[in-house]
């Protein structure tokens, strides 16, 4: 179908979720200007589309949550990979369509901090980076018994490779996230955030990237990219779309500072019990070297990411509250997802 047919087709705007996420995602394909040359005459209806689509969400309907962070997904996907032709990127409508859905994703994870916590951050740089950290050691998110219990002693190879689908979302774009987030910044700061990113490209050995590395992983268990959608839940995708929105916007660079330093903080210890797994299973020995590598990196990333890139900035009362608050968003939507996780493998069992 052509793009004037599919604005003919599209006259009356699907009120069905999984039906509005289709037909915008058939735009992604498509240049910025036919976009909007095509569909912006039906703005109105299709901005209230996903409207419904974001409160209904809101509301904790399961299926429009769903589609609502796919639509997201599918959308980043495309800002987010070089084209081999023209795509919707820049397209007025798309914009606005995805501004709606940031900030009903924003507004869903704020609800979930806890009223006055982030007013309680104290303003001496060290005396908050202790509260920081504490804040997170006592959430379920810091020793969750997915990793500690289910992972470490019961997975299997199945398991294991279901485990990497998800994760995938923001391990696999790691550098990416870290690239997106140094621009604007200086100092301390961004000589750490370079130092992680070259990190991440294995400091210059293209064997040692650690998108590579983690690409071995789909190798030992066979994932192809189009098993990977079909394979992840609305938590999922959410975890994925967060670090793209705390990475893409200067704005949100102190939600980054909190989201992706706790990120490093909390995977060594998740990796420990991936590793053991492994071992345990006796699988590939080459599709685990990346998990073995960001126990001891990422121990040190954190440490750094600590010093030089919190500190310097908790001398801002804005700041504070922005890294506080990407903290939260990670360790409460990591737990969400880990709850749902481990209960789905406690009925398989």
């Amino acid at each position: 179908m052509s793009a004037t047919d599919r604005s003919t087709a599209s006259a009356t705007v699907p009120s069905d979720h999984a039906a509005i996420v289709a037909e915008i995602t058939s735009w992604l394909a498509l240049a910025a200007e036919e976009v909007d040359r095509n569909f912006l005459e039906n703005r109105g209806d299709i901005t209230a589309a996903v409207g419904r689509m974001n409160e209904e969400a809101l509301s904790g309907d399961r299926a429009a949550f769903h589609q609502q962070q796919l639509l997201l997904s599918r959308i980043y996907q495309m800002m987010t990979t070089i084209p081999g032709e023209p795509i919707a990127e820049g397209s007025v409508l798309l914009h606005e369509i995805t501004r709606s859905l940031e900030t009903a994703t924003i507004a869903s994870e704020d609800r979930c901090v806890a009223p006055g916590t982030l007013e309680s951050a104290p303003v001496d740089g060290r005396e908050y980076l202790s509260w920081l950290k504490n804040l997170v050691r006592g959430h379920r998110a810091y020793k969750h018994p997915y990793y500690t219990e289910f992972i470490r002693y019961d997975a299997r190879p199945e398991d294991l490779r279901t485990y990497v689908i998800q994760e995938s979302l923001v391990d696999a774009r790691f550098d990416d996230l870290l690239a997106m987030m140094q621009i604007g910044t200086s100092g301390p700061s961004k000589m750490e955030i370079a130092k992680n990113f070259w990190d991440e490209m294995g400091n210059g050995n293209p064997e040692e990237v650690h998108t590579h590395l983690f690409n071995k992983i789909y190798e030992v268990f066979g994932i192809q990219d189009g098993d990977i959608e079909g394979a992840v839940t609305a938590n999922d995708l959410l975890s994925g779309n967060l670090a793209v929105l705390i990475t893409r916007y200067r704005q949100m660079y102190p939600e980054a500072v909190g989201f992706l330093g706790m990120t490093e903080w909390l995977a060594p210890s998740r990796f420990q019990n991936v590793v053991r797994a492994w071992e345990r299973l006796g699988l590939p020995d080459a599709g685990i070297t990346y998990h073995r590598l960001h126990i001891t990196i990422d121990s040190k990333h954190a440490a750094g990411w600590f010093h030089n890139v919190v500190l310097p900035a908790a001398s801002s009362e804005h700041m504070r509250r922005g890294i506080a608050r990407g903290a939260l968003w990670r360790a409460n939507s990591s737990a969400r997802y880990l709850d749902e996780r481990l209960d789905g493998v406690r009925v398989t069992a």
